[in-house]
């Protein structure tokens, strides 16, 4: 399979690439991103034929139907990490929850985040790459909590492999925070930053199309890369957990093949809606997706208006940190497959420049036939949170937001699988809040707390974190950022 790119093309770049390269070198002409020419259809037959399958045969088969240019020696080597997971037979549990929702946890993995299930198998096929090519790469890292823990554990150690991975200081959890910082493997650098999540993701962006700091890792004979879901090397495998969970419910009896479900997923920066939408496109039996936002609701605006607008914005701290995003990367992708690349162009050169666009009605009108939207505010999620949990079940915040959207977006009385993307442990002191009302608890406070109240152990890849060093404490103003990477280099 071809990759082509969503700006359309420069005369700089390649016209169409191969997985490898695309996910090498993501950022394409004019600052776009690569896209699949085509998707593979999966259609009836594939999915009873998986019926019976376990998660990382069907993985294989998924990848073999986007006809990667991976060496199947590395592909299952990849796979393997997902026997590291809480339940090697069953790395993604799918949880009935309500009599029509069903929640799919993603975060069984070292870093109790739903990244791992993308950037563990991502993180040994890039790797393998630089050695096969005898080069060495810098990986570039923005996050919002998440991304970050999960691309530092997947890279630490590698070889041909150094990871610059930006956080928002003050922007995440204790625990994420720690994940990161904690961190002490040579090939990796943690830079805290004065300012959000944006700010980082910005800086990565412009860092990947630079011409001149591209030339400076020339010197050093360095290539770049980026392990955010501007890579397509994480949305493939973002694919595969959607589809996973459709067969789940099917071996559950909740569903029989080819019933449709809505998928309802907690979005930032929407490479997990991406995920789904490919899907869908694949042939999954999808009625729409939903698209759960926390205050900063900028997807919701986009879905229900068709405006999506930055201006007199600024990114709102929210008990969701994952979530406090503007900028969402992956809606390129949706607008490059729905529209084609000069209306793309158009339309983000306009949000650069003019930080807002607006969609026609027909345009709008073709989105809405794929996506439905709500956000939810903190108190609304702590609301859903201790519902949850007085019927037995323990939430994270960003899984609150999708019961607002469970709620308010259906138009069909069809079964709802709910994107569980973090363990409680991420957030126990918004968790706590919801469930005692108690406040200000640090995070080991509420973890004791929530475990104590809930009668289950702290996992102890969290508890540890508390007790060890602290090995990254760098935090730099903005315009600081490339220097900062050079010297690591």
């Amino acid at each position: 399979m071809k990759f082509i790119e969503t700006r359309g093309n420069d005369g700089k770049h390649a016209t169409q690439v191969s997985f490898s390269e695309a996910i090498l070198s993501p950022i394409a002409s004019f600052g776009g991103l690569y896209s699949p020419e085509g998707l593979p259809q999966l259609g009836a037959d594939f999915l009873s034929a998986h019926l019976a399958a376990d998660y990382k045969g069907l993985a294989r088969d998924i990848l073999a139907a986007f006809d990667v240019d991976i060496d199947q020696a590395v592909i299952d080597e990849a796979l393997a990490l997902y026997d590291r997971f809480d339940d090697p037979a069953n790395p993604v549990p799918v949880v009935k929850v309500k009599e029509d929702l069903y929640v799919s946890e993603l975060w069984h993995g070292p870093t109790r985040a739903f990244k791992d299930m993308a950037l563990q198998p991502f993180g040994t096929v890039l790797s393998s790459l630089a050695q096969q090519r005898g080069e060495e790469y810098l990986i570039l890292t923005a996050t919002s909590g998440d991304t970050g823990p999960a691309a530092l554990e997947t890279f630490k150690d590698r070889a041909n492999v150094r990871v610059a991975c930006m956080y928002p200081d003050g922007g995440t959890s204790d625990v994420q925070r720690l994940q990161m910082v904690t961190e002490d493997a040579a090939n990796l650098k943690v830079i805290g930053i004065k300012g959000d999540f944006d700010d980082a993701q910005s800086a990565l962006k412009r860092l990947l199309g630079s011409d001149t700091f591209r030339e400076k890792l020339r010197e050093k004979q360095i290539f770049l890369s980026a392990a955010n879901s501007v890579n397509f090397g994480r949305i493939i495998f973002q694919t595969i957990y959607h589809v996973h969970s459709y067969l789940e419910l099917a071996r559950q009896g909740a569903i029989t093949l080819g019933e449709k479900v809505y998928l309802d997923v907690p979005s930032g920066n929407f490479g997990n809606a991406l995920g789904g939408y490919y899907a869908m496109k694949m042939g999954l039996p999808v009625e729409k997706i939903l698209i759960a936002s926390n205050r900063n609701n900028v997807l919701t605006q986009l879905i229900n208006t068709g405006r999506y607008d930055l201006r007199a914005r600024n990114v709102v701290a929210t008990t969701s940190p994952a979530m406090d995003i503007l900028k969402s990367s992956n809606i390129e992708r949706v607008l490059f497959d729905l529209f084609g690349p000069a209306r793309t162009r158009e339309l983000m050169e306009q949000l650069d420049s003019e930080q807002h666009y607006e969609l026609s009605a027909g345009e709008l009108a073709q989105l809405q036939g794929i996506f439905a939207a709500d956000f939810c505010d903190d108190e609304q999620g702590k609301a859903y949170i201790k519902e949850a949990f007085a019927g037995g079940y323990l939430m994270d915040p960003h899984t609150a937001t999708c019961f607002k959207a469970y709620e308010n977006c259906r138009s069909a009385p069809l079964k709802t699988i709910v994107y569980s993307t973090a363990e409680w442990t991420k957030f126990s002191p918004v968790i706590a809040n919801a469930l005692t009302g108690e406040q200000g608890a640090s995070d080991i406070d509420a973890l004791k707390s929530i475990a104590a109240e809930a009668k289950i152990a702290i996992p102890a890849i969290i508890a540890e974190l508390f007790d060890k060093p602290i090995a990254q404490s760098e935090v730099i103003d903005k315009a600081d950022i490339e220097q900062t990477i050079l010297d690591f280099l």
